[in-house]
């Protein structure tokens, strides 16, 4: 049995670490604010791009762009995004499950991978997939930079044919409860579904075919920027969620220690109390 002293010291320790776990929320929850200002502020101008694109996707084929072009081969590259801090429940494994999951159904065994985060680096170099590039602790800053760089190298190696196709990973942001995995094919740039390209004509100066090329690279470059963000906003809702059962938690164990504390204290004092008794009815 746990003495007194050992007893309050556990108390002490869970108070201390539920203090911890209410700040981390709270911060997370200013940090999702601005998360989701900064996603949905980028939002207009990713729907706007991709009406462009149906349009584009419509008209041109693939010999007309490298971009479009499909191949059948294996050469498969993945772009991740995950996070670099943990204590966000399953946010990062879940996604890393859901990717290599849909790998094994794609019957892809050695895919090339570009992670934007430490916990999908944690995750898949204990795998048979290779990790060409991490990014870890990127500056807000330095994010769109870091987004061009990635794109030029894959869009480099699609167009002379050095991997057959390339994926986007990430986790979509539903709610503060919900963050999807998310997995999409970057390249080729697939068409749009019927339902969803915009028949209205649009007007291209000077034409489509000379802004064709910067177009598409703009477009994938938005498509992963616009998940970054929304990585983002889902890393701090779950955060938020997994501190604030971790408040909780706390306060359900430290309620339980305080009765433990109070039994084992009147257990003791009755303990005395039957000892002063005993040595008073010997003599």
């Amino acid at each position: 049995m746990a003495s007194l002293k050992e007893i309050r010291k556990r108390i002490e320790s869970v108070k201390t670490t539920q203090k911890t776990t209410s700040a981390m929320k709270m911060v997370s929850a200013a940090k999702l604010k601005r998360a989701q200002d900064n996603f949905q502020e980028a939002t207009p101008y990713a729907s706007k791009l991709k009406r462009v694109v149906s349009v584009l996707s419509a008209n041109f084929s693939e010999e007309e762009h490298p971009l479009f072009a499909r191949s059948e081969g294996e050469r498969t590259a993945v772009i991740l995004i995950t996070s670099d801090r943990g204590l966000c429940g399953g946010f990062n494994s879940n996604l890393c499950k859901a990717l290599l999951k849909e790998l094994e159904e794609q019957k892809i065994d050695a895919a090339h991978f570009t992670i934007i985060g430490r916990k999908g680096a944690e995750y898949f170099k204990r795998t048979d997939h290779t990790i060409l590039q991490n990014y870890t602790s990127i500056p807000v800053t330095e994010q769109s930079v870091t987004v061009k760089t990635i794109v030029k190298d894959h869009i480099e190696k699609f167009e002379k044919n050095e991997i057959d196709r390339v994926y986007l990973a990430y986790s979509h942001f539903v709610s503060v409860l919900t963050q999807d995995p998310a997995i999409q094919t970057l390249l080729p740039i697939e068409p749009l579904p019927s339902e969803e390209l915009d028949e209205r004509e649009i007007l291209f100066e000077p034409s489509a075919e000379k802004i064709l090329d910067t177009l598409l690279k703009k477009y994938v470059e938005n498509q992963v920027a616009v998940a970054w963000l929304d990585s983002i906003a889902g890393e701090h809702g779950a955060r938020m969620t997994s501190m604030d059962s971790a408040t909780k938690n706390a306060g359900e164990l430290i309620d339980k220690l305080q009765l433990y504390y109070n039994r084992t204290r009147q257990a003791a004092i009755t303990s005395e109390l039957i000892e002063i008794i005993s040595g008073a009815e010997s003599l």
